[in-house]
């Protein structure tokens, strides 16, 4: 029960925070309409969100204990509430490219944070991997609810009524601030005499080892496929579809909602089942999407749509593809932070927000130039390379992890 108050502060503010990092798709989406660029141009907002999540946890990632989860998290909070009213005040690509590089910043305290205090709530590995599946599926609601919030602030007669979204963000972020500032919050004892060499010293000697190159890399792939579908699925839903903006965002809410629905079950199947199965299976499930739903999809003549239910049931059933990506996310992290000394998770961590930042970066980036360039018909067939490479990683990871190289 004594850290009843502390679980909730970290499902509260990964939830703040996946709204906000995952509007970047609409957001992708409203500056073609409302600020005249294009999709490449556009998809420069994922770099300004993943890029200085990868640099900043590179810094302060190992050295973030010494400094304090509470006071990081407070941080992070606060910084996020300044750029909401920024972004309404702003109301421009620039601003944009401000509030997502806040955010970025924002998240990489909060995520090293959250990750480095699972492994002081929990005992066992079971638990590890039930509240990690949990927390990312909390993370998964709050990406779904982006999708119907975002629209019900929006009045496609008035360019500029969505902005009123980042009112509502910004109380939110500053509720969540509130919340953990009264939580009683016991931190992490640390080992007061290793410095910030030290820190970059225990993070480098993790990357040298085999289990971690290679579990860095499957982050890394998994991070392109999901933010690569993510964050252009409402401009697919738009261009490909042709379905109007706020259905096409709402549309989206489908792929998140099956994510979180995937990692919540999750949790539940893999005290049962081998990790190695259920992420073999999931990942062969989502390349037989692409290769056949997919081309049904994009072959779909729609007509008149004014609402969800105009919309055939083929076209409801890429979005599904997030049922069975869900899991790979939350599992490979588990699988290695449970194994590690707790005083070495916050260094690991670290080098999960990095990659994780680097694949989501490339992963949109391509996604948006294969947009522009080879059409957005074409554009999510790409998702099977990494998707293969991905099941490989896994049987890798699985022989490294069974000599127990940790």
């Amino acid at each position: 029960m004594k850290n009843i108050g502390i679980k909730i502060s970290l499902y509260l503010n990964y939830f703040v925070f996946a709204i906000l990092l995952n509007s970047v798709g609409i957001v992708i989406l409203k500056s073609q309409k409302n600020y005249g660029v294009d999709e490449v141009q556009a998809s420069i907002l994922e770099a300004f969100k993943d890029m200085p999540i990868a640099i900043v946890s590179f810094f302060i990632a190992s050295f973030l204990p010494r400094i304090g989860f509470k006071k990081a998290m407070l941080i992070g909070l606060g910084l996020v509430t300044l750029a909401c009213i920024s972004m309404y005040f702003g109301n421009s690509f620039d601003n944009a490219k401000i509030l997502f590089a806040t955010v970025g910043v924002s998240f990489a305290l909060i995520k090293v944070s959250v990750y480095s205090l699972i492994g002081t709530v929990t005992e066992t590995q079971k638990q590890h991997n039930a509240l990690m599946s949990s927390i990312e599926g909390v993370f998964m609601i709050g990406i779904a609810l982006a999708y119907f919030l975002f629209p019900a602030f929006n009045d496609e007669s008035d360019p500029n009524s969505w902005l009123n979204v980042y009112w509502f963000l910004a109380a939110l972020s500053l509720l969540s601030f509130a919340f953990l500032f009264f939580t009683k919050f016991e931190e992490p004892k640390t080992t007061s005499e290793q410095n910030f060499k030290d820190d970059f010293l225990q993070m480098f000697k993790l990357i040298a080892k085999t289990l971690t190159i290679v579990f860095v890399i499957s982050v890394f792939l998994f991070v392109m496929i999901e933010q690569g579908i993510l964050s252009w699925l409402p401009t697919f839903n738009t261009k490909v579809l042709h379905l109007p903006e706020n259905i096409s965002i709402m549309m989206a809410s489908i792929l998140a909602i099956s994510l979180a629905v995937g990692r919540l079950i999750a949790g539940i199947v893999t005290q049962k089942i081998n990790w190695i199965w259920v992420l073999t299976f999931c990942i062969i499930v989502a390349m037989l999407i692409v290769i056949f739903v997919l081309p049904k999809v994009v072959g779909l003549e729609v007509k008149s749509i004014n609402s969800l239910a105009d919309i055939p049931l083929i076209g409801f059933a890429f979005p599904l593809i997030g049922l069975f990506i869900a899991p790979i996310y939350p599992l490979l992290n588990s699988i290695v932070l449970s194994a590690l000394p707790k005083n070495l998770q916050s260094s690991m961590t670290g080098l999960i927000v990095i990659f994780s930042a680097l694949g989501g970066t490339l992963g949109s980036r391509i996604t948006g130039w294969l947009f522009k360039n080879q059409s957005p018909e074409k554009a999510f067939y790409f998702t099977l390379i990494p998707m293969f490479l991905l099941l490989i990683s896994f049987f890798i990871l699985k022989k490294i992890t069974a000599k127990d190289e940790i």
